[in-house]
């Protein structure tokens, strides 16, 4: 079994807040596979399901991040799991935005809810670290990963969040280079070779045709997750 667990706050105050971007990735796994409705266990709202094959259980600590740990070390104790068993997804500082990194053990890197967490399971677990971007000054950082994505970053935060759960198989199976790898491609594609023009080419409507730009991409369905986030701060 592997446990899934996004690093948040709870209460809309906090839904669509940077440092909630784990809890934003949960949601997205949860409706992309299936999982039945959340219900309160380990101190966390949780939803076990199966992914590729392997049971799977969703958690979103709900301790406040400064506390994740306690709820993780509850679910890990009673399962009777290992810290390899784990995988954490949480805001990182130190990446760009839309960046994603795979890594187990190591430091917390001053991030809080992997401190408590470490203190509960060791550093053995994974992380998945989703970059949030700098704000360039150490004494901005607590209001920056406490205030709302911008309108400008959604683009990117749903083809983020929509690769890891369409790859979420890869997780599950230990996979983590292959996962990396196939989010990378999809949040940072390499750009199309323009084809070279041809000589015999009259600059007709074909060639009128041939040049226009193709229809967008239709919105894709977990557009509507993040959107209900990143409203409720007009609801507030």
């Amino acid at each position: 079994m592997l446990i899934l667990v996004g690093l948040g706050n709870p209460g809309a105050k906090y839904a669509s807040n940077r440092h909630n971007i784990g809890f934003m990735a949960a949601d997205v796994i949860h409706t992309r596979h299936r999982f039945p409705a959340w219900r309160k266990n380990f101190q966390a709202e949780v939803s076990e399901g199966v992914i590729d094959g392997e049971r799977v259980l969703l958690m979103k600590p709900q301790t406040y991040m400064n506390e994740s740990g306690r709820s993780v070390g509850e679910a890990v104790r009673f399962l009777k799991l290992a810290p390899s068993d784990v995988v954490v997804i949480h805001d990182e500082l130190d990446l760009p935005p839309g960046k994603l990194r795979m890594k187990v053990g190591g430091g917390h890197g001053g991030h809080n809810g992997l401190r408590s967490i470490t203190s509960q399971i060791t550093d053995g677990y994974r992380r998945m670290r989703l970059g949030i971007g700098h704000p360039g000054d150490k004494a901005l950082v607590h209001a920056h990963v406490l205030s709302d994505f911008a309108k400008a970053d959604r683009d990117w935060l749903v083809r983020l969040l929509d690769a890891i759960a369409d790859n979420a198989g890869e997780l599950v199976k230990g996979a983590d280079a292959t996962f990396a790898n196939r989010v990378h491609a999809v949040t940072e594609p390499k750009p199309e070779r323009k084809p070279k023009a041809d000589a015999k080419t009259d600059g007709g409507p074909a060639a009128l045709a041939a040049a226009a730009p193709a229809e967008p991409p239709p919105k894709n369905a977990m557009a509507a997750i993040l959107k209900s986030l990143l409203a409720q701060k007009t609801k507030r």
